[in-house]
């Protein structure tokens, strides 16, 4: 076990964020679990590098269309 110092302010917040009978380590590993989840959805549901639908049906077309 460790000892991590907090103010009070914050150990208040991490109280109020749990329920009865919840450690003080309960209540991170549930805001850490959330936090986990929070950063996959971010990253998954990302528009960076992406292209439109339209876009993507014009470079398959350009790619993919017959020579003559």
């Amino acid at each position: 076990m460790t000892t991590i110092q907090v103010s009070q302010k914050t150990k208040e917040r991490l109280r109020s964020f749990g329920t009865k009978g919840d450690t003080y380590e309960d209540v991170i590993n549930h805001i850490y679990s959330i936090a986990v989840k929070t950063q996959l959805r971010e990253f998954l549901m990302s528009s960076d590098d992406t292209i439109t639908l339209e876009e993507a049906r014009r470079r398959h077309k350009q790619r993919w269309s017959k020579s003559k």
